[in-house]
């Protein structure tokens, strides 16, 4: 699926528009897996807005950013990411703003938990 994107970043006075490509079927039928595929294609191409350079299979951590859907005017709904370096804002999609936000949700808990305890080193 191709996904529309709009990227700002911070010190910047303009949103540039982007496309990803990402494996994922129509918004209404998405998985976990899904949307943490559209998660980190969105993470992904705002970092390599930044940095042109930056290997475009680099690990992501879905962690330090906010996130949000929000209603889209025409239509659908659109997610809206917030991090220190920039935004992004991808879609609108044709699903409901409920079921995509519980989505996200249960993808960052579970990114959460799988995450190192505080206290665990590994040496």
């Amino acid at each position: 699926m191709e996904i529309p994107l709009d990227i700002w970043l911070r010190g910047e006075v303009h949103a540039t528009s982007h496309v990803i490509s990402v494996a994922t079927g129509e918004p209404g039928r998405w998985t976990d897996d899904d949307v943490t595929a559209v998660l980190v294609g969105m993470l992904r191409a705002l970092e390599q807005a930044k940095n042109p350079d930056a290997g475009e299979h680099r690990r992501v951590a879905m962690r330090g950013f906010s996130w949000i859907v929000n209603p889209y005017d025409g239509g659908g709904v659109v997610i809206a990411l917030e991090l220190s370096l920039g935004a992004v804002i991808a879609g609108p999609f044709d699903v409901a703003e409920r079921d995509l936000t519980a989505m996200i949700q249960r993808v960052m808990a579970a990114e959460r938990a799988a995450m190192p305890t505080a206290g665990t080193t590994v040496h």
